[in-house]
């Protein structure tokens, strides 16, 4: 369940910031706040993936608050940017960024899991307001986002097509098919993220499927790719990321990120095991603490 003994940033005057600075520090804090309230709801309801959701949570929180043009209430607006998430186990993260963006009321996040919720374990498009699709299965995204980008051509629309993908979804066939397809059609404005933490359900990417060296297959691939492998967890880092995004105009285009699974609590980082462990009462009274130190590090104008 939520707790009210963090101080917490107002969603909205994140958006309404002008101070680039300022803005970047109280989305960097946002993401860290998402943290602690996904490890409060999942020890609550002791289920849920942790490793995932706490590698995403900078670049959730970036992606919504300053790169996505979107109306959280008309959600479904014709020209609204496309985020698919395909690494859809990162449920609890996605619906923590989703209703402090506005998409639904923050206490809602509260029935995470639970029976008749519509905050299920992977997130459901006909269902939750700000899901682009359906996903869980490892392996769909990037087909499904490309669909988007091919859509907004045909239709002349502006829009811009984003995916999300993570190491496991790396290993899987359809991935790599559509990125061959992007490769070939070319879509604008279709970007690939990837929250490359190198961890996965039941072990280190190198050792289940090594994937580097990455920039060079998406390269070998026909794929723009950024520059450098910017660090997933800085803000100021993904800003920078994303001015590079829209500097650009070759076809598809590719940012690595660096991240570590379940970021932020020491003994679950860049730890398998804490992929989808339940959250008992004494992980719970030993990583709170370490998310709430952090918390309290970073400077930001409340």
């Amino acid at each position: 369940m939520l707790t009210t003994d963090i101080k917490r940033v107002e969603p909205e005057r994140i958006l309404l910031e002008t101070d680039l600075e300022k803005k970047t520090a109280m989305m960097q804090y946002l993401a860290q706040e998402c943290r602690v309230d996904v490890m409060d709801i999942r020890h609550d309801k002791g289920t849920g993936h942790w490793g995932g959701a706490a590698s995403a949570a900078e670049l959730l929180v970036a992606l919504y608050f300053h790169v996505l043009d979107v109306k959280p209430d008309e959600p479904r607006w014709p020209d609204r940017d496309r985020l698919v998430i395909s690494k859809g186990h990162a449920s609890c993260m996605i619906y923590t960024v989703l209703a402090k963006r506005g998409y639904f009321p923050v206490a809602e996040l509260n029935t995470f899991r639970q029976l008749n919720s519509r905050l299920q374990g992977h997130p459901c498009m006909n269902k939750v307001p700000g899901v682009e699709m359906s996903t869980g299965a490892l392996g769909h995204g990037m087909s499904v986002t490309l669909g988007m980008a091919l859509a907004a051509r045909v239709q002349n629309k502006k829009y811009w097509s984003y995916v999300l993908i993570g190491d496991g979804d790396l290993n899987e066939g359809e991935t790599w098919e559509g990125i061959m397809s992007a490769a070939k059609f070319k879509p604008e404005r279709f970007v690939a993220l990837v929250d490359y933490n190198k961890v996965q359900l039941d072990g280190p990417s190198e050792e289940i499927m090594p994937l580097d060296p990455l920039p060079e297959k998406f390269t070998a691939f026909g794929w723009n790719v950024a520059p450098k492998i910017f660090n997933g967890h800085q803000v100021s880092d993904i800003i920078e990321s994303m001015d590079w995004i829209q500097q650009q105009d070759q076809w598809p285009v590719v940012v690595i990120y660096n991240t570590h699974k379940g970021r932020g609590v020491s003994f679950m980082e860049d730890n398998y095991k804490w992929h989808g462990a339940p959250v008992d009462d004494g992980a719970y009274v030993k990583s709170r603490p370490e998310l709430l130190d952090t918390l309290s590090e970073l400077k930001v104008p409340l």
